[in-house]
This record gives structure tokens, sequence and C-alpha cells, in this order.
């Protein structure tokens, strides 16, 4: 005889799809406003936004500094929205509502109530770098997506709904990967957590195998990419870490910046959250497989938002933690309604409000300076890397002199004889400053740049330039008496940057004619992968 077992959270199923849904949807919308409010206020494409579209150009299963995803999903974006900046940053948006859902869902998967999801679902949706991370298009919008489809999957698998869903962890996870290599450190993590707990029991099942043998389907032709270049992102991973180009932060500047980057008001959740799944037997692996993960990025000095996509089960078993207060201290307290915790969620979202300048650029460069400065917040701006980023942060300054820079580019092109732009070859420092000229440019031959996988698109696969370089136009960080070591004919005719640009961002543009030597021959100078 056999006795089936209803769980009180399964009856909620579907009240929490509905719930989780419309939170969802409520982000992709917020998003989209915010974008074509920033867009309003003058901010241009962001620097690596270009470059992944130029990516989309050039499919292929890997790329020096990045996985093959964003690629695709750059190449989607621009084919079904063209140049509108709201759409190509609608697949984030869509990302970002995935996340909120998730959120929503991992908590009735902990068993949590309508209030414990929504209350999670908020935090999740007002967390600054979230609200950051999913406004332009870029990797880390989708990863939670993969990282929380994961941890529903094996949370599903453990609750006894089927072992099928260990194919769910298959294509998560395989897609990750997919999307950033950093998502193996995250695999690891939950396995050795899995291992530490008596949950290691849902490993024994021929699903299991399926769902990894998937993942490792999914993830090959990346892996034979990097073998036949030689594993390039590898090198590109030394190269950063050998020239300290990422700002290295101690145990307390990292938990800071993890406080700080989320809304420092939404710790009054995550942190509970954490507590939550730490004094639970039957959910301590995911709590552990946090702090393994979070210890593992710290000891490698890691960029602080690594640790990002990993908060929304923290979110989600912290809407739990407070369901469990509020059923203790108020008898009769409903757990079914919606907004069962008014004073805790308008105090994330004042605070969101507060700090939203901070991760979106609502407001014009000059009204940003006197808003962070008159709150104390300007030295709080996020910064990942060592370059001085002068007026405006990094990832606000980033989307400034694009286009004036391609404007002078066009000119100076409109300006050669035929013959000479028959033979023009353009060339620049960095994969921002090409991709600038190939994605914003018109009737320019593709610029060239020796950094990332721009060094691949320039070559014939083994180091040497595609091009003869009789005539250059050269964008480069250098004098007129380094170049004429290379060509007959050097002249300043130009020079990049704005006011709000990033200072690195101010240089000379070369017009160079003769070389002294077949420039294939110095190409191999150029490689940059950083």
């Amino acid at each position: 005889m056999k006795t089936t077992v209803v769980r009180p959270a399964d009856a909620e199923l579907g009240s929490a799809l509905w719930l989780a849904g419309g939170f969802g949807l409520f982000t992709v919308l917020l998003h989209v406003c915010l974008t074509a409010w920033v867009a309003r206020e003058g901010y241009g494409y962001f620097r690596d936004e270009m470059y992944y579209l130029i990516c989309g150009r050039h499919l292929a299963w890997g790329y020096v500094d990045h996985g093959p995803l964003v690629a695709v999903q750059a190449r989607l974006a621009e084919t079904l929205f063209g140049r509108s900046l709201v759409g190509l940053r609608m697949l984030s948006a869509i990302a970002g509502g995935m996340r909120v859902f998730l959120t929503g869902m991992l908590a009735w998967a902990l068993g949590g109530r309508r209030a414990a999801q929504a209350l999670a679902m908020i935090g999740v949706t007002v967390a600054a770098c979230y609200l950051g991370g999913d406004s332009y298009l870029s990797m880390n919008s989708v990863e939670s997506m993969f990282w929380m489809g994961c941890l529903l999957a094996l949370m599903l698998v453990q609750r006894g709904d089927g072992e099928r869903w260990w194919l769910l962890f298959g294509v998560s996870a395989g897609l990750g990967l997919l999307n950033k290599p950093d998502m193996a450190f995250f695999l690891v993590a939950l396995l050795l957590a899995l291992l530490a707990t008596p949950q290691r029991r849902i490993l024994r099942s021929w699903w299991m195998l399926a769902g990894a043998g998937l993942m490792l389907l999914i993830v090959a032709p990346y892996v034979v990419w990097q073998v036949q270049n030689h594993w390039p992102t590898w090198e590109f991973l030394q190269d950063g870490r050998a020239r300290h180009k990422n700002v290295l932060l101690g145990p307390g500047a990292f938990l800071g910046t993890q406080v700080m980057t989320l809304l420092p008001t939404s710790a009054l959740l995550w942190v509970p959250g954490l507590v939550w799944l730490l004094r639970r037997e039957r959910w301590r692996w995911l709590g552990l497989m946090f702090l393994l993960f979070f210890g593992t990025m710290l000891a490698l000095h890691a960029k602080d938002y690594y640790v990002v996509p990993l908060y929304p089960i923290l979110f989600a078993a912290g809407g739990l933690a407070w369901e469990s207060w509020r059923r203790g201290a108020a008898r009769g307290w409903d757990a079914g309604r919606i907004f069962g915790f008014p004073v805790l969620e308008t105090v994330l979202i004042v605070g969101a409000a507060i700090v939203l300048p901070m991760s979106n650029p609502i407001l014009s460069p000059a009204e940003w300076i006197r808003y962070a400065t008159a709150l104390h917040l300007r030295d709080q701006a996020s910064k990942t890397e060592m370059a001085d980023s002068g007026p405006l942060p990094q990832f606000y300054a980033d989307r400034f002199g694009w286009q004036e820079e391609v404007d002078q580019v066009e000119k100076i092109a409109a300006s050669l004889t035929p013959e000479e732009r028959s033979h023009l070859t353009i060339l620049c420092d960095n994969y921002g400053e090409a991709s600038a000229i190939n994605f914003l440019g018109h009737g320019l031959p593709f610029a060239m740049s020796g950094q990332n996988n721009y060094w691949l698109w320039a070559g014939d696969g083994k180091g040497h330039l595609v091009g003869d370089g009789e005539v250059v136009i050269d964008i480069e960080d250098s004098t007129v008496e380094h170049l004429q070591h290379y060509y007959k004919s050097v002249e300043v005719v130009g020079h990049t940057g704005t006011t709000y640009s990033m200072p690195f961002e101010h240089k000379d543009i070369y017009l160079m004619k003769g070389p002294k030597q077949p420039f294939s021959i110095d190409w191999p100078e150029h490689r940059d992968y950083i």
C-alpha cells in the first residue's frame, strides 16, 4: 500500500507561481523604464556592450575573456531590436525578472508562504547590484538565472518531487558554464556542501549521472575551443593577476562591499537567511555552499561582484526567517497575505530609492556628482579595477566619448585619397575604442586592436596581422617620436576623450603613412590579453 504525502507548501504552488510571475514581470518593466530614462539623460552604450555586440557578429564557441553565451545574447538582441538602447538591454531585463521569479520559487521550495516569498522578492528586486547589473547587456545579468536554476532543481529532488529534475540541473549548469567559467567554483562548492551533509544521498542516482553528462555535453565545445586556441582564457586570467588589474580587497573590505553593493538595509534579510539555513539540518547544505564559495572568492582575491549571483537563495531563506519569527511573535498572523512585513519592506524600498543613482545613471553627470557628494556616497561608488575613473565611476564614465571618437575617425578617413583609403588600417589601444568604431561607424574598415578577442580577429590565427598597414589611423597612448621608429610620416590629427570619459581614454589620434617595415612583423607585440 502506498501513502501519498501532501505537503502544505504544495497546495500553494499555483499561488506561488502567480506571485513570482507578477513580481518578475514588474522587475522587467522597471528595468525597461529605467533604461529609457537613462538614455534620456545622455548616457550611451557601455564599453563592454559594444564589445559583446561585435562578438555577436563573430559567433564562436569561445572568446578570450568571456564565454560564448553573451555573444549569442548580443546577436539576438541586435537582430531583434537593432541599435535601440532599450531593446539591446531587454534580455538583461528579462534575466533580472527571472532572478526575482526564481527567488520566489526558492522561497516556496523552502516551505515559505506568500508573505515570505514576497519579502524575498522585494529584497532581490531592490538590491543595488541587481538594479545595476541588469541595466545593460552583460554576462552578469543572467548568472543568477543559471545558478538558482541549479539550486531549485536540487531542492525539488530533495523534496521528493522527482529525480528528473537533475536534467534541469544539467542544462542550467551547462549554460551557466558557457556564460562564465567561474560557475565551476559554484559547482565545486555545491558538491562539497552536499558531501558534507546527509543530503549527499541525492547524489546516488542514475539521473544525477544523466544531468552531469548533459552538463558536460553542453560545455564540451567551449573546452575544445580553448584547447584549439591554446587556453587563451587562462592566459587572460594570469595576465590580469600579474599586472594587478583588479582591486585586491582584504576580508573586511570584501565583506563591506557585499553589504554596500546589495544595499545596506538588505542585510536585515540575507544575513538572517544565512543563519536560518545553517540552523536547519534539511537545508544546511545551502548555507555551507554559500560559505564555501564566499571563502574561495575571498582567498582568490576575486572581484566583489563574483559572489552576487548566489545571494537570491539567502534572500529566499531570509523570507522564511522573518516568517518564522513573525509566526512566533504574533498569534493569528496571516502568512498568506502578500505584504506581511510592511515596515521592513518600506525600509528596503526607501533605501533602494536613496541609492538608486549609484546603480543606475538616472541623473545627469553634473547632477550625479552633486547628489553623490551631498550624501557622501561618491567614495562608495563601486571600483573593481585599478584604473582612475575621473569625475564619474567607471560604470558610468565608460558610456561617454564613443560617438565623438567615431566622428573624428570618419572625418580623418574622409580626408584621405581613394588610393590611401584602399590601404587604410584602423588600429586601437583597446576593445572599447575598436568596438565603438565597428558598431557606431559607417563606411570604415574593421577596426583592429591587440586586446583580447580582437587579437584573434585581426590576425591569421598565427599572430600575423591581416592587412598591409600602409596607411594607419592609430588611437594610441604614445608619442610622435616613438611612432616615427615605425613610420616615415606621423602626425597628430585628433584627440579622444570628453569631460566624463575615463581618463585613460584621453589620447591622441595619429595618421601614419609609409611603414619602415611590414606591419605584420610588429603585430605580435600588440597582443594584450587583459
